[in-house]
């Protein structure tokens, strides 16, 4: 039963956002979440770290042309925390992420990535210093990360990781779009539904 693509690795190019406790709102400020669809949204992420109130471009990773190719956001503690907005990592994916290492993530965060497909990846805090300053240094680089095995390689080496069993079950065996899991299985949802009381 399955309602998605199965997601086992993941990788690319590495950017990194250094600083703990990087909330939604500067993921992406309060005011874009006016549009009507997520379309467009990447082109703000990070905005007001990006460019100043008259609209310069201020020195920020995701503004160098180093990074634009990058798909794997390497980042510190508790990124993504603050409000519950979902158009966070719908941002960030439409910038080009296609996967998150960091030390800890804010858990509804967490959630609103895997319902897109991202994987959240947990490393050590030191270990995830040394990749940010690799990734800095290394702007070419590739990472993988194997979703399955639960690690990630890059320049040689290879680093155990952790990934919430439920999140990694999702991602593997193709359950982690609920929306697509539910109209791809017609008949079990009727079935089901048909038990509920109060929805008969």
């Amino acid at each position: 039963m399955t309602g998605s693509p199965a997601i086992k690795s993941a990788g690319g190019r590495g950017i990194a956002i250094r600083g703990n406790d990087i909330d939604t709102d500067q993921i992406i400020p309060a005011r874009y979440l006016k549009a009507i669809t997520f379309e467009g949204l990447g082109e703000f992420s990070f905005r007001d770290l990006r460019f100043d109130s008259d609209g310069g471009e201020m020195e920020h990773p995701f503004n160098d042309e180093a990074y634009q190719d990058a798909s794997v956001l390497v980042v510190n503690s508790n990124f993504g925390c603050g409000s519950s907005r979902e158009h966070a990592p719908q941002a960030l994916m439409r910038w080009g992420i296609e996967a998150i290492i960091g030390h800890s993530f804010a858990e509804i965060f967490s959630g609103n990535c895997l319902a897109l497909g991202i994987p959240v990846i947990e490393m050590e805090a030191t270990q995830i210093g040394v990749l940010q300053e690799w990734v800095e240094s290394t702007p070419s680089g590739e990472i993988y990360i194997d979703i399955v095995a639960q690690s990630v390689k890059y320049d040689g080496q290879e680093i155990e990781v952790n990934i919430p069993e439920s999140h990694r079950k999702a991602l593997v065996d193709g359950i982690w779009d609920t929306t697509a899991l539910l109209k791809s299985n017609p008949e079990e949802v009727k079935q089901i539904s048909g038990k509920i009381p109060y929805i008969k």
